[in-house]
């Protein structure tokens, strides 16, 4: 059966999700820290080994064998140890406490580090056969009882290094699955960022990653795109989204078995999150319609998919090599004239009818705008014996158009009519 010890090292094993053999090196370092604080001196490089069975604790001092210094150098040494120790007191008085290293130089001479360091002929007192590069562990004397400062030292260590370690394994689970979709649960608003509830932590939602047209409420449960994950002061930060494209490319491979399988193949995306999104398919199986298994059986899987992103329109177009073809599939539903492509230029004019002239650029010039950065060219909408007008136009031109308020229509003309 067990120590005590050992089930109450499993327990935090379990509830943390740790290795047994990372909360039991937690623990060592702990001792070894404790014993330092009590019993040990500055050039101890401690190491301890913990048995959970029987509780017992040993210490040891561990140093790599160097070749020897001159009477000269160990001088220097002496002389360098002591302006770092003044240095670090100094520090330490203003309440710096950054990590220092504990390797002592002096120009001209091997580098040697007192804590970690033993030369040759003072190893060769501890072990006649010690050689340069051997590493020598000198047992020490086990102390009866720690004092309480070396017990809230080792119980500092403990929590630190815990924390740590659930931190790492927190950030390794979640750096693998950037790219993915998650189903998460609000937490709370902090600002106006939104906190969400993914599991072992709570990933973060910027203003920037919200759709305009949603509300986030504690408790509602949303679909959201991990979109980077990386470590930051207090730990590993993950950043959500519900903007991003990538989301809509997941939901699609999600919902749509030809896409997962790679038999429809999504080649572009544009999207204004919360109003629209175009989406270029085309199939690897010339015996399937591309656009028709992305919409399903009266709409079913695309429903659902908008369903997901509140609403949100989808147009799922078919993508061609020929830029001509790519971009009049583009500016559907309008129906295209005559397109001339400016190779040069990397930009295209599109002759439409007048009563196409609204479809083409749709309202705010959404249309034309969305065909332009999924297709990568710039369009010019133009109709027939007009002005042309160009998709970066579009937006200033509809911004400056102020809106018209109509009369009321009398009762009595309403009757009669």
């Amino acid at each position: 059966m067990s120590s005590v010890i050992e089930q109450a090292i499993r327990q935090i094993c379990d509830e943390k999700g740790l290795e047994y053999e990372s909360v039991l090196a937690t623990i060592e370092a702990a001792l070894a820290a404790a014993y330092r604080k009590d019993f040990g001196d500055r050039y101890h490089n401690l190491e301890a080994e913990f048995d959970p069975e029987t509780a017992a604790v040993r210490v040891f001092d561990v140093k790599t064998v160097v070749p020897d210094i001159t009477d000269e150098e160990r001088e220097a040494l002496e002389k360098k140890e002591a302006e770092r120790m003044a240095a670090r007191e100094a520090a330490h008085a203003i309440g710096d406490n950054r990590p220092e290293k504990e390797e002592v130089a002096v120009e001209g001479m091997v580098k040697f580090n007192p804590k970690t360091d033993i030369m040759e002929s003072q190893a060769k007192i501890l072990k006649l056969s010690a050689k340069v590069g051997d590493v020598l562990r000198t047992e020490l004397p086990t102390a009866g009882e720690f004092g309480r400062m070396a017990a809230m030292t080792a119980k500092q260590v403990i929590t630190q290094k815990l924390r740590e370690a659930e931190r790492e394994i927190v950030f390794n689970e979640y750096k693998g699955q950037e790219g993915e979709v998650l189903v998460g649960t609000v937490q709370r608003r902090e600002g106006r960022i939104v906190l969400v509830d993914i599991g072992r932590t709570a990933g973060i939602l910027k203003p920037e990653d919200q759709m305009s047209n949603e509300r986030y409420q504690s408790g509602d449960r949303i679909k959201v795109y991990v979109r980077e994950v990386s470590v930051g002061p207090r730990g590993p930060q993950i950043l959500l989204s519900r903007t991003h494209e990538g989301l809509v490319r997941r939901l699609f491979e999600i919902e749509i078995p030809e896409v997962a399988e790679g038999i429809v193949v999504l080649k572009a995306i544009a999207r204004e999150a919360g109003a629209r999104t175009k989406v270029a398919v085309t199939t690897t199986d010339t015996a399937i319609d591309p656009i028709g298994a992305c919409i399903g059986q009266r709409g079913s899987r695309i429903q659902t998919i908008i369903s997901e992103i509140s609403g949100e329109k989808i147009d799922v177009i078919e993508w061609s090599e020929e830029p001509k073809e790519f971009i009049r599939h583009a500016l559907a539903p309008s129906k295209i004239s005559v397109i001339t492509i400016h190779d040069d230029e990397r930009s295209a004019t599109a002759l439409v009818a007048a009563d196409q002239l609204s479809l083409a650029i749709g309202r705010g010039g959404q249309n034309v705008r969305l065909a332009a950065k999924l297709t990568g060219w710039k369009l010019n909408i133009q109709e027939d014996g007009a002005v042309k007008i160009t998709s970066a136009e579009v937006e200033a031109a509809e911004s400056s158009i102020e809106p018209v308020l109509e009369a009321p229509v009398a009762e009595g003309n309403e009757a009669a009519e």
